[in-house]
């Protein structure tokens, strides 16, 4: 009996360092984990590398370089939609022939034009002047000349000035049908080619009326515009140059002047002066589109006031 009692006992403490091995096993290491200093829990990087500095300096430049060029687009449409505009005439106008508009002397207007150009130097001073004194005027081309100096007829266009058609060759010769065509159809080509204006005016050269040019031209249905004011600037000097404007100068005139064709200089040298006379004598300066625009809308509002 004792001898079992023993036994027992002994069984007993035997569990118990067997159960107290196991708890101090397993309790142990956790107790010393909960002590260490934990480890910093690594972030998970993606593979993706940031852009290096002279890849997004040059994305900040092509994106600067397109903003740039919608910039410059957007501007070159304005200035051609204010070219067309300037050149287009209304339509009552076209395929007929006109040396004035019918405007009151209320609205004084006039417009300038100058013919036989584009022309080195002359043309650049003439369009200097004009941009000073904020003026858009009428010019008349010569397409031979046009396509010699074409970023001159650019700069014209560019400017927001009135673009005619003066033939191709500036000849006083008679032409049948097919040689007006070659003449005047070929420099409108050219013109709206280099510039976008489809042009709907033209001017003989020399202001001859019965040598086919001007028949042909009215058959296409353009306007054939000639001129109130002769500033006779081709052979005067420049005081009776001026004076040749003037004199001959009432509202809804058109004024002759050059601006190529030969030695201009004396056209050049007048025209601050022909520009100041008129600004005193109260007139606006238009383009001969908006010329005739203006007498469009007067007789609009002659009729509305008479019914």
């Amino acid at each position: 009996m004792k001898r079992l009692l023993r036994r027992r006992k002994n069984l007993i403490v035997a569990f118990l360092a067997a159960a107290g091995s196991f708890l101090l096993g397993v309790m142990l290491p956790m107790n010393l984990r909960a002590t260490q200093p934990a480890a910093p829990i690594q972030p998970q990087v993606l593979a993706v590398s940031s852009p290096e500095p002279k890849l997004i300096s040059n994305v900040s430049g092509i994106q600067g370089a397109i903003a740039h060029r919608v910039e410059v687009s957007q501007k070159a449409l304005a200035q051609q939609q204010e070219t067309r505009f300037q050149s287009g005439l209304p339509s009552q106008f076209k395929g007929t022939m006109l040396r004035q508009a019918k405007l009151d002397e209320q609205h004084k207007a006039i417009a300038l034009t100058f013919d036989d150009g584009p022309w080195p130097t002359t043309t650049t001073q003439i369009l200097d002047i004009l941009k000073k004194n904020n003026i858009k005027a009428t010019f008349f081309w010569v397409g031979r000349y046009l396509q010699t100096y074409p970023e001159l007829g650019k700069q014209v266009a560019s400017a927001g000035h009135a673009l005619g058609n003066h033939t191709w060759n500036h000849q006083y010769i008679k032409y049948n049908e097919e040689g007006a065509a070659r003449e005047i159809d070929r420099t409108s080509a050219l013109i709206e080619e280099l510039t976008g204006v489809k042009t709907s005016m033209f001017r003989p050269p020399g202001g001859i009326l019965n040598n086919g040019l001007a028949a042909y031209a009215q058959k296409k249905n353009y306007a054939v515009i000639m001129w109130s004011a002769d500033s006779l600037d081709w052979r005067a000097a420049t005081q009776s140059l001026m004076d040749n404007v003037m004199r001959q100068a009432n509202s809804g005139g058109i004024v002759l002047m050059h601006d190529g064709g030969g030695n201009r200089s004396r056209t050049v040298q007048a025209l601050p002066d022909i520009i100041a006379r008129f600004k005193k004598e109260g007139y606006q300066f238009v383009t001969v589109p908006e010329l005739l625009q203006r007498q469009e809308q007067e007789l609009k509002h002659q009729e509305t006031a008479q019914k």
